[in-house]
């Protein structure tokens, strides 16, 4: 069946209409190029001109006549002042979007704070009920994560081209995005989960280092160092393969193997830029500014408890009495107002981490960098 496409001119949307209708209409003077377009059940606007087998491409330009310009694309700066710009123009937009993934989240705070120590080794029914309300609002909080994930692209992708979207209008616009996005998200965090894992491994085999004899403990140490540099190494090669999957998962409707493939092609590329013009790099860099950002919230908060960490994981000889201390330190404290304004505020602000990703992925579709 042929691609149906609605066409908005002045305001007004007119459609369905397959190419060949769209070609009359042209005829006729009905549409042109910088009319706006759509596929029948994607809420993402384009151009007419971009809808294929419409209009004629544009006639190749002599060598000696010079091309339109391309605007230059943003500056690390501007990437950083837009998304300021993008967020706040669209603060209820990202507020309703937080709200999904908040609500459950604070909500098992409040009930798993209710929950002592004590009661949960001598469970009484209220402990329960908070228990079973907790894990609850847990689930939840997964299930609406996908909802978030296509939320921030779709919305973003909205503003940048100067438009106000309605989240609750685009709403079914992001469930339909959600299966995919659950499974690459579920695949993505569940890699970088085992290779934390094999962190814990290292830590382990450090340990027992430190309890073996000498000989024994430098061939632990050598094993030990190998290992943390594999998983550098592995961890890094994999963050950058999957620094643009949200984009082409939800902007680009790719599915989830295509996704992974464009992701890592997008990062690798622009090898003929500038290092820090690279969208791997600019990845990278707003991954660490905000991975800074929430380990200045939390240094203060958490301070204390690393320093206890740290404590008994260089003072330990036993390694059962290393976890059981480690659990004792970890168990749940009572609720904190400071701790949880703090994460409240890393919470709200969390859009601005991915409206920074969709604006480097704009900017490299706009200059060619991938194709579409």
């Amino acid at each position: 069946m042929a691609e149906a496409w609605f066409i908005r001119v002045e305001g007004k949307e007119f459609g369905p209409a397959d190419v060949e209708t769209l070609r009359e209409w042209k005829a006729d003077g009905r549409v042109l190029p910088t009319n706006e377009a759509r596929p029948a059940g994607v809420d993402l606007w384009i151009t007419a001109a971009e809808i294929p087998g419409l209009f004629e491409p544009p006639p190749v330009q002599s060598a000696l006549e010079p091309g339109p310009a391309l605007p230059p694309p943003r500056t690390l700066a501007q990437v950083l002042r837009d998304s300021l710009r993008i967020y706040g123009r669209g603060f209820f937009q990202y507020l309703f979007l937080t709200l999904l993934v908040a609500l459950s989240s604070v909500c098992a705070q409040l009930s798993g704070s209710a929950v002592t120590p004590a009661s949960a080794e001598n469970p009484d029914l209220g402990a329960a009920v908070a228990g079973l309300f907790t894990f609850a609002m847990f689930l939840l909080g997964l299930m609406a994560w996908p909802i978030f994930i296509a939320g921030i692209q779709i919305v973003t992708a909205e503003l940048a081209a100067g438009r106000r979207p309605k989240v609750v209008d685009l709403l079914g616009e992001m469930l339909k995005f959600w299966p995919r996005v659950a499974g690459l998200a579920l695949f993505v965090f569940g890699v970088f989960l085992l290779l934390s894992v094999l962190g814990l491994v290292v830590l382990a085999i450090m340990v027992e280092a430190a309890t073996a004899a000498s000989a024994v403990a430098i061939l632990l140490i050598l094993l030990a160092l190998g290992l943390a540099a594999f998983q550098i190494w592995l961890f890094s090669r994999f963050f950058i393969n999957v620094l643009f999957w949200q984009q082409f998962a939800v902007l680009d409707d790719c599915e989830a193997m295509t996704s992974l493939r464009r992701s890592r092609e997008l990062a690798r590329s622009g090898r003929e830029l500038r290092w820090h013009q690279r969208p791997m790099w600019r990845g990278v860099f707003i991954a660490s500014l905000w991975v800074a950002f929430v380990f200045a919230l939390n240094i203060g908060p958490e301070w204390s408890v690393a320093r206890q960490v740290f404590h008994v994981i260089t003072t330990s000889t036993d390694p059962q009495a290393m976890l059981d201390n480690l659990r004792t330190t970890q168990q749940s404290p009572s609720f904190n107002l400071t701790t949880f304004s703090l994460s409240l505020l890393q919470t709200v602000l969390r859009p601005l981490l991915g409206i920074g990703f969709v604006l480097v992925y704009l900017d490299s579709r706009r200059t060619n960098q991938i194709g579409r």
